[in-house]
C-alpha cells in the first residue's frame, strides 16, 4: 500500500507561469480524494503532477517517502492514471486497450485476458470488448479507459474526470469501482467538477486563481 505527498509544492509547465502554488496534501491508502474547482483551475494540472508527467518546480512530490521521479519510476511504483482524454488507441478494441496495457505492465498474456474481461464486465462493457473504440460511444469510451485502469490493480489511481460522460447509472457505477480500489488498500484521487462526485469521495481539495483550499478535510463523521 502506497501514500502519495506533495509538499509545498510549485506546479508549472515549461517557460510557463506557475498553475499552482505552494500545493500539500497526503493521500493514503483507503481513501478517495476530490479535487475540485472551475475548468482551467489546475486539476489535471495536479493529476499529472502525482503521477510524474509534471514534476514540481519547488517543493517535493513523493511515495512513501522517496522523491516520486519521472512517469517511468511512479509507474513502477504502481501509479495509474486514468486520463481525461481517455487515452485511447482508436486502431484496437476496447478489450485489446486493456490487454496491451496490462501486458505493459508485465501481466502475462493469459492473467491480461482474465483481468481484461473482469474489468470489462466491471464497467458494464463484457459485450462490447470486440467493438474498435471509433466505434464505442463517448461515454462507453470513457468505461472502457476506467476498464483500463482498473485492470492494472494500482496502488495510486489517478482519476481524471472520469464520469463526465456518463449517465448517472454509470456515474454511481463508477463511483463505486473507485471506492472498491480504495477498499482493497488504493490511494485514489478523482478530479471531477461534479459536486455530487465529490460529495462521495472522503475529503474535498478545491482549486481557483492557483491556491488549492481544503474544502472537507474529514471523512464524513470523522
Amino acid at each position: 500500500m502506497t501514500t502519495l505527498t506533495l509538499a509545498s509544492a510549485t506546479i508549472a509547465y515549461a517557460g510557463g507561469d506557475p498553475v499552482l502554488g505552494d500545493v500539500s496534501l497526503t493521500v493514503r491508502p483507503g481513501e478517495v480524494l476530490a479535487v475540485t474547482g472551475p475548468s482551467g483551475a489546475g486539476k489535471t494540472t495536479l493529476l499529472w503532477a502525482l503521477a510524474g508527467l509534471l514534476p514540481p518546480v519547488s517543493g517535493r512530490a513523493t511515495v512513501d517517502g522517496t522523491d516520486l521521479g519521472d512517469r517511468d519510476h511512479a509507474v513502477s511504483r504502481g501509479v495509474v492514471l486514468i486520463p481525461q482524454d481517455n487515452g485511447l488507441a482508436a486502431i484496437l478494441t476496447a478489450a485489446e486497450n486493456v490487454v496491451v496495457a496490462v501486458i505493459a505492465a508485465g501481466g502475462t498474456a493469459a492473467q491480461a485476458r482474465r483481468d481484461t474481461q473482469a474489468a470489462l464486465e466491471k464497467v458494464g462493457l463484457s459485450g462490447h470488448g470486440d467493438q474498435l473504440i471509433e466505434e464505442l460511444s463517448g461515454g462507453q469510451q470513457q468505461r472502457a479507459a476506467i476498464a483500463r485502469g482498473l485492470a492494472l490493480r494500482g496502488d495510486v489511481v489517478l482519476a481524471d474526470e472520469v464520469t463526465s460522460e456518463l449517465d448517472a447509472a454509470n456515474r454511481q457505477r463508477v463511483m463505486d469501482l473507485l471506492r472498491a480500489e480504495a477498499d482493497r488498500g488504493a490511494a485514489v484521487v478523482l478530479a471531477t467538477h461534479d459536486p455530487d462526485a465529490a460529495a462521495l469521495c472522503d475529503r474535498e481539495l478545491h482549486l481557483r486563481d492557483g491556491v488549492a483550499q481544503w474544502t472537507r478535510e474529514a471523512p464524513p463523521g470523522g
